[in-house]
């Protein structure tokens, strides 16, 4: 990325962040935006975020309210922090062979394959009948639900209606700790959370994260889509474990190919001239990305340990950096993911 003259400011760029979800992969995401936020000229104007993807653009517009990009960075630390410990006390934890193998992957835990097992057999009104859920009371310590309703940052958070099966797009006013437990609620893990007489489940299944809010409500046209999900796998699977996961990420990033191609269609029918049609057609739009997550394989996404936390996020370091090294300058001039070649897929 070229660098201005000495001297002077780079202009400010109106952007909007796409967060998918995905569980302990976030901390991807974590570091993707702990890079962004160090970049003064980008101005975060609304974030769309679905699962962990929703809880990263919470904690970070409650932090932007406290304290700016430096408050940001603050509150995602400390988030993943407690995420962390409190993933310490699962019985849910790394093998010694897994360990002795240097994998991340859970998938030769005793716990986690009687856990796997008694999910496919009982519910979780079952297994857990009183609805615990240790996220909660992260949340309440990391948010300001409050203070979050004054942040200058848009923000949009999607939950799937069970009743309906389609999505509802929470706002910043709307947000509390029952809508993002909602927007990360795997049916066969946790109850189905209550929202105003509604019943929700994880909003991946709905909008993994929903990208038409961040072009109608918000003045930034560049959106920039953080994808921790594969889309392609190079192996067909094999193993019962390694279907349901290939279905799942199928499953989570449908609706999200569904609502980009919609967009690109918008974009060559809209009038560019003026209104809601003008929005459509200067929308730009880039995505950063990380092959390496595929790698880890679908139980990883449970293991929250510190090291392997600290991983992800200097992963989503280093791809936010190479992004700003080789497009920044296309930031708020020109888009880096092509739309329009989604035409020609089915």
């Amino acid at each position: 990325m070229d660098q201005p003259p000495e001297g002077t400011t780079r202009t400010p760029v109106l952007v909007d962040l796409a967060l998918q979800g995905g569980g302990s992969h976030g901390a991807f995401t974590w570091g993707v935006l702990d890079r962004l936020l160090e970049e003064p000229w980008l101005k975060i104007e609304a974030i769309s975020g679905t699962s962990a993807g929703a809880m990263n653009a919470t904690v970070l517009a409650d932090g932007w309210t406290e304290g700016g990009a430096a408050g940001a960075k603050r509150a995602l630390d400390a988030y993943w922090r407690r995420v962390s410990r409190a993933a310490a006390f699962s019985p849910l934890q790394r093998s010694p062979l897994d360990r002795l193998m240097g994998r991340w992957t859970l998938d030769t835990s005793p716990a986690y394959f009687a856990f796997d097992l008694m999910t496919r057999i009982l519910s979780p009104y079952d297994l857990n009948p009183f609805g615990l859920n240790p996220l909660r009371t992260i949340l309440a310590e990391s948010i300001d639900f409050e203070r979050l309703k004054r942040s200058p940052i848009k923000l949009f958070v999607t939950a799937t209606s069970v009743r309906t099966g389609r999505g509802r797009i929470f706002r910043c006013g709307e947000i509390t700790p029952d809508v993002l437990l909602a927007s990360a609620c795997l049916p066969t893990m946790f109850q189905a959370i209550e929202i105003e007489g509604e019943l929700y489940w994880d909003g991946g299944y709905a909008g993994n994260p929903t990208i038409t809010p961040l072009v109608r409500e918000s003045d930034g046209e560049d959106t920039i889509l953080v994808q921790i999900n594969p889309r392609e796998r190079a192996e067909p699977p094999r193993t019962a474990a390694e279907i349901l996961n290939r279905l799942n990420e199928v499953s989570f990033n449908s609706p999200l190919m569904k609502e980009l191609r919609m967009i690109a269609l918008l974009r060559q029918a809209a009038d560019p001239g003026s209104g809601e049609g003008a929005r459509w057609a200067r929308m730009r739009t880039h995505r950063i990305k990380n092959d390496q997550l595929a790698a880890y394989g679908a139980s990883s996404k449970l293991n929250a340990e510190w090291q392997f936390i600290s991983l992800l996020k200097d992963e989503g370091r280093r791809s936010a950096d190479e992004f700003l090294a080789a497009h920044g300058d296309d930031l708020g001039r020109r888009s880096t993911a092509d739309l329009d070649a989604l035409m020609a897929e089915c």
